[in-house]
């Protein structure tokens, strides 16, 4: 299971971890929906690229302007956090939605906790694996935590200082004698 468009979805993808013995060139793509880590596509490209049922991960060190040319061709793109604290999943996301134009799923798989959720959404996630020791009822409630926000980011929503109306002084850019 995992939660999708703020609703909990069954997971119809598998995500393909390398093991240590496995490389790039040696990982076989099973058929079905399967979420490949970048090193796989850009080794196994030719091969798997006609293939529908094929998503990218990516890991938290690596670039997502290595899809640069490739980023429309996927209906799922994943972002790894490795552990709560690597945040740089969130720069990932970012750079996925807002400089390369990524309109599809964008899944954040890994060390995924309910305290991270409303933030990644910002982001532009809007599909989340959160831990499998974790319960995901719980997990849901993280993206609805705070009902403003006080930065911009990628979401649609305004920011709280944007949201109020001040009211202007009346007699501003008169003179009154």
């Amino acid at each position: 299971m995992i939660i999708k468009n703020k609703t909990i979805v069954a997971d119809d993808w598998t995500v393909l971890r390398l093991q240590e013995q496995d490389t790039a060139e040696s990982a076989i793509v099973a058929p079905g929906k399967v979420i490949v880590p970048l090193k796989v596509w850009q080794i196994q490209r030719e091969m798997i690229q006609q293939r529908k049922d094929i998503g990218v991960w990516l890991a938290s060190d690596e670039r997502p302007e290595d899809l640069k040319d490739d980023v429309h061709k996927f209906a799922v793109i994943a972002v790894d956090f490795p552990k709560f604290s690597d945040g740089r999943g969130y720069s990932i996301a970012y750079n996925l939605r807002a400089r390369l134009g990524y309109k599809g799923e964008l899944r954040a798989i890994g060390d995924v906790l309910r305290d991270q959720l409303f933030y990644m959404q910002r982001v532009g996630f809007n599909a989340f694996a959160p831990r499998p020791d974790r319960k995901i009822e719980d997990a849901i409630k993280g993206l609805s935590d705070f009902s403003e926000v006080y930065q911009t980011s990628f979401d649609p929503g305004l920011p709280l200082f944007r949201c109020t109306q001040r009211k202007g002084n009346s007699t501003a850019g008169t003179f009154n004698e």
